[in-house]
């Protein structure tokens, strides 16, 4: 049932403003005069319209998984670049430390190597002086008989 309304101005009060607000029946021929409807029109829902808003839940839903499991086998497939640049990482890393260590023991075997050339080289000269001392001697006895 549409309503008609009139809004009368009472005397104005020290709190503010006070209004009366009459609505009266409309009558048959009043429903055609009246500018806006004072209620909207419901629509009928219907078992198709139920249908469809389900179909279009379920392929939001559908939607919203596919997004996420793509969102999940992104961040899995950037873990497992991370992982693996890691470990190619790691590898160089063992690499040159093998390397280093490698160079290192080369250079003390070769300076071991001359170490103990040296020190042959020395005990060579001592046992050619020992030798030229026990000649002399030798000589010197020989010498005396």
């Amino acid at each position: 049932m549409a309503y008609n309304f009139q809004v009368k101005e009472l005397n104005k009060r020290t709190s503010g403003h006070a209004f009366e607000v009459i609505l009266k029946a409309s009558t048959p021929d009043a429903k055609s005069k009246s500018p806006f409807p004072l209620s909207p029109l419901k629509k009928k829902t219907t078992l198709d319209d139920i249908k469809k808003k389900m179909e279009t839940a379920e392929e939001r839903r559908k939607s919203q998984e596919a997004d996420l499991l793509k969102h999940l086998a992104e961040k899995r497939e950037h873990e497992k670049e991370v992982i693996q640049k890691a470990a190619e990482e790691d590898s160089n890393l063992r690499k040159l430390a093998q390397e280093k260590l490698n160079q290192k023991m080369e250079a003390n075997k070769e300076n071991r190597t001359a170490r103990m050339a040296a020190l042959n080289e020395k005990f060579k000269e001592k046992d050619k002086k020992l030798e030229e001392v026990r000649k002399n001697k030798e000589t010197k006895k020989e010498v005396e008989n």
